[in-house]
This record gives C-alpha cells, structure tokens and sequence, in this order.
C-alpha cells in the first residue's frame, strides 16, 4: 500500500517538475546530482473516513521533501512549486512548521529547506456478507374488524355478566347489559377456534364452523335451565 503512494508522490513529481529525478533514500546533501527528496520519515493515525459503508483500515504517512538542483536558487524554485501544487492537491496536508534540528543530526546532514508531505493509505475493508433468503416472506395481515355477538337465554332474553372466551387466543370478555360481546382486532375467524361461553353455571361451546356460518352478529342461545 505504502509503494503505491510512492508512485503516486512520484508521478507528482514529475508533473511539476518535469524529468527530474526522485530519491526515496535519505537526504544526502554531499552528493549534489539534482532531484526531488521523498524520504519516508514516519507513520501516524489518522482520522476516521466518513462513509456510508465499513470504515476502512487507515494510517497516515510523511515524508520529508527536499530538493538538489544545479544552483541553490534553482532548487530554492522547484522547492516553492512544490510547496504551491501540495497545498493544491486536497489529497495532500503540507507541514511547513520547521524541521527539528535533531532529525538533521540523526540524518548526518546540514539543515537543509523542506517540508513535510503527510498522506493517508487506507485498505477497504469487505462489505460482511448478507445471506439472501431462501423462500418467500409472507405477511399475514389482521383484518380491522371486531368479533361482535350476544349471549341469550330461553326466550331470547339477554344474558348480562356472561363470561365469553377465545381459548386459543387467550381472550375473554364480559357480556353488557342487553347480553352484548365485542373482540376487537381479531384474526379470520377461520382461525378462532372455538368460542365458550359461562352464565349461571353453565358451559356453551361454538365450535368454529357455528362462526364461520354466522353472518353480521353472532347471537348465542343458551339452553339455560328453568328456575
């Protein structure tokens, strides 16, 4: 990854420059052939990439730039075209803060005009790998109606404080006052199951056919016992 950058330093190079050549060994300032320093100096973090996708594995990289030409005002000329197209290229964070005397020291060389090139390398991380489904999702909607019926005795006469339930739904409800009932928000009755019904102390089942056959409300008929 890190060579990659080079040839894309490298190419910059020579766009302002033209054929000059390009060093990536450490500046060497008593060989006097004219070129263009890229001495890779060291490795930093960087910021996070913003990015709809993963974020990718990233550090920065600097490199310390110099320049040897035939004259000092020639190389002092390339130097500053180098310094205008960095600040130029978005790619590119320019450091022109000095260079510490103690690097040229490490270097064995004379301070020297440069600055610092820093670049972010980052490698693409793979997308994790969403397994498509195998069948066919199917949404099963509720219809938005209510169960509606009443309870009655002999006579047709309504049974209030009957206790009404769905088994299978783990519903029940109370009958009113004129022996009415409501579920609300309930499944087709295909799928109800049966419906039981308790008042006076006894037990009335409808089974799921009696539902399904009923239209509008349901009216239950209780056989209850006289007396």
């Amino acid at each position: 990854m890190i060579d990659e950058i080079d040839q894309r330093l490298k190419a910059w190079v020579g766009e302002v420059s033209g054929e000059m050549p390009v060093s990536f060994t450490a500046p060497d300032f008593q060989v006097q052939n004219p070129g263009v320093g890229l001495y890779l100096l060291e490795l930093g973090a960087a910021p996070p990439a913003r990015s709809l996708r993963r974020v990718p594995l990233q550090f920065s990289v600097c490199y310390l730039v110099t320049v040897t030409a035939d004259t000092p005002e020639r190389a002092h000329q390339l130097l500053g075209e180098l310094v205008f197209s960095a600040l130029d290229t978005p790619e590119f964070e320019v450091d022109l803060s000095p260079v510490p005397v103690e690097l040229w020291t490490a270097l064995g060389v004379s301070p020297q005009p440069a600055f610092r090139l820093r670049l972010p390398v980052r490698r693409e991380r793979e997308e994790p790998v969403v397994r498509r489904v195998g069948f066919p999702l199917v949404a099963h909607t509720l219809p938005n109606e209510a169960l509606l019926g009443r309870v009655v005795g002999p006579g047709d006469v309504p049974i209030p404080g009957a206790l009404v339930e769905l088994p299978a739904l783990k519903l029940s409800t109370r009958t009113d006052a004129r022996g009415c009932f409501r579920f609300p928000l309930v499944p087709p009755l295909e799928s109800l199951g049966r419906l039981e019904v308790r008042a006076k102390g006894e037990v009335f089942h409808v089974g799921n056919e009696a539902l399904t056959s009923e239209a509008g409300q349901l009216v239950i008929r209780m056989p209850l016992k006289e007396g």
